[in-house]
């Protein structure tokens, strides 16, 4: 799989990914957005771990978001069971020294319509930290909406916080 969009591309993770992975996921900032399982601090050994689950995944649902030929971020899916199907959870990262420059948004606006059609989903949604302005932005540039606001349903921290739930309905859906 190979996504581009302006600026970048979302793909499939590669073994020589593990030193940049490292190297941009090993930043408090970056933690401070992402559930507890995101290690910080996060070492080499935690990227070449993540690069070799992501090769053994089938189907695979993780991916690099690259700029410039280096993975930079991830982007992936959390396809639910059952009756629940038709939904998956996205979640996202990206290094900070690539904040504000449109990339997050042009790779989540490739990879959705994928993702939609790929795993057959009715709709897909997203967790953001109520404190996380930027990432909100991210979805509803996507064409996610807001379902509302999950009060004090995250501890992260040391801090019990409040998380958005936003959601994007394929409107064409067939079983």
């Amino acid at each position: 799989m190979h996504l581009p969009f302006p600026g970048g591309a979302v793909r499939a993770w590669r073994p020589d990914d593990a030193s940049a992975l490292a190297r941009h996921a090993n930043n408090r900032r970056v933690w401070a957005n992402l559930r507890d399982r995101f290690p910080s601090p996060y070492t080499i050994e935690d990227a070449d771990a993540w690069v070799r689950h992501c090769a053994r995944a089938v189907p695979a649902t993780d991916f690099a978001v690259e700029v410039n030929g280096e993975a930079v971020g991830g982007i992936g899916l959390v396809v639910r069971p059952d009756v629940e199907r038709v939904d998956a959870e996205v979640g996202y990262w990206l290094g900070e020294a690539h904040w504000g420059r449109g990339v997050m948004s042009g790779a989540v606006q490739a990879f959705v319509p994928w993702a939609l059609e790929r795993f057959n989903l009715a709709r897909l949604h997203a967790h953001v930290f109520a404190f996380n302005r930027a990432s909100a932005r991210v979805l509803e540039k996507a064409g996610f909406a807001l379902e509302g606001r999950l009060r004090h349903s995250a501890f992260k921290d040391g801090a019990l916080i409040d998380q958005l739930l936003y959601a994007r309905v394929r409107e064409q859906w067939r079983p």
